[in-house]
């Protein structure tokens, strides 16, 4: 078996993931579907941990839009990405992987409290690790959550899990024009305010030097190719 690129990575998962067609709720198959690529990476002797959004159960923009309280909107949005989590671990361990949910915000009865030392010993254990709650403070997006946590746990990679094969300049579904990016570093993507994450995510990787591969989760091929170095969707570097 040839030398994999990554032995450690985040899996950095939109909440739509899970939402099926519609893109709203938790579709049980959706999440069976992102457990298998999960579980065939796990078998090839990589670490993973997940982080994964809100946005099938909670859009806080149309909070914020009838005057909500940002504060609320996003602690609303964290207890979401905890259910998504939960799902995501019972379709996991249906699968024989054996999963811990951590959570930025403590709720002992259903997740961990995240503890740095405990979620790496987890991993070095041969467990997949599902981070909730986000970085447990509002004002930061889970894309920030899924660097920092990256960081944290010396990922090699942090992988952002798109519905397209890469970064584009415009959308490909509305330009069959569009520009696909083989790699791009950092200050490009912050300039040319290319959708990879948000700038605070992105700033974040750069300052560590952490690399982020955007690739298309459900070609059932993409994310073993890239765990094996070969040359797939769009990479940010420095």
């Amino acid at each position: 078996m040839a030398e994999l690129k990554y032995k450690r990575i985040l899996l950095k998962l939109s909440g739509e993931a899970l939402g099926g067609k519609t893109g709203f709720g938790i579709d049980v198959t959706e999440a069976e579907a992102i457990a298998s690529r999960i579980k065939e990476v796990r078998e090839m002797g990589v670490d993973v941990a997940v982080v994964i959004g809100a946005g099938n159960l909670w859009r806080g923009k149309q909070g914020l839009e009838r005057g909500m309280d940002r504060s609320t909107a996003d602690y609303m949005g964290m207890l979401a990405t905890v259910m998504n989590a939960m799902a995501l671990m019972d379709a996991l361990e249906r699968q024989g992987v054996f999963t811990r949910v951590m959570s930025a915000i403590e709720m002992r009865a259903i997740a961990e409290p995240y503890i740095r030392r405990r979620a790496i010993r987890h991993l070095e254990k041969g467990r997949v690790v599902v981070f909730g709650a986000g970085t447990g403070n509002p004002f930061f997006s889970t894309d920030t959550a899924a660097a920092l946590r990256a960081t944290e746990i010396d990922a090699q990679v942090v992988i952002k899990a798109t519905k397209v094969d890469g970064v584009y300049d415009s959308d490909p579904k509305k330009n069959p024009d569009a520009k696909k990016f083989d790699q791009l570093s950092y200050i490009e993507v912050l300039n040319r305010r290319l959708e990879v994450m948000d700038s605070t995510a992105i700033t974040l990787c750069m300052e560590n030097n952490l690399p982020i591969l955007v690739l298309n989760l459900w070609d059932s091929k993409a994310l073993l190719s890239a765990l094996n170095g070969e040359h797939i969707g769009t990479l940010v570097t420095a």
